[in-house]
């Protein structure tokens, strides 16, 4: 299954997304992750439903420095053309 989330708050300049590859790699999430023009922070993640809903749950609470205000879900398909986790752009 794949699942595209856009977390809100502040993400960027907080280490979100070196947290997110750490943090998706100790589950085996495969995808990416990357800084939104408009602030926000833009996660593509494939893996099984269970593993996709802990994942979440982590990117609501997110790395000390930052403060989660939303977490946006949307199911996606999968591309499978992922063999880990990265950030992207």
């Amino acid at each position: 299954m794949g699942r595209r989330y856009v977390i809100r708050g502040r993400v960027q300049g907080v280490g979100y997304r070196y947290w997110t590859v750490q943090t998706a790699l100790g589950l085996g999430v495969r995808g990416y992750v990357r800084n939104l023009p408009n602030g926000d922070v833009e996660v593509h993640a494939e893996a099984a439903p269970p593993v996709l809903d802990t994942f979440r749950a982590e990117l609501a609470h997110g790395p000390t420095m930052a403060r989660v205000s939303e977490v946006m879900e949307h199911d996606v398909a999968i591309t499978g053309q992922y063999s880990t986790f990265h950030v992207r752009g």
